[in-house]
């Protein structure tokens, strides 16, 4: 149970902090920030723990390469967003 708690606060503090990276900060609030930290330590965890090594906060390890991993993959997140939004017709 506290796992989990974790994970969502360390979440989204990783969400928070990949919006400022990509500068959708204005366009999120929390809860999505929670989403983007969730899900892109998850990609991270897939895509990128095998490249670099380590883990992601989704296993329960909050190491510093885990925490970087988790970063990146809610960056490359957003990015992947940010280009399915800019391919949209308006």
């Amino acid at each position: 149970m506290l796992t989990w708690i974790l994970i969502i606060i360390v979440g989204g503090i990783l969400g928070w902090l990949a919006s400022i990276v990509m500068r959708t900060d204005a366009q999120q609030g929390i809860l999505l920030n929670i989403v983007v930290g969730i899900v892109g330590a998850i990609l991270g965890g897939l895509l990128l723990a095998p490249i670099i090594g380590g883990g992601s906060i989704t296993t329960g390890d909050f190491s510093i390469s885990s925490l970087l991993v988790s970063l990146l993959g809610a960056i490359i997140l957003l990015a992947i967003v940010n280009l399915v939004r800019r391919g949209r017709v308006r």
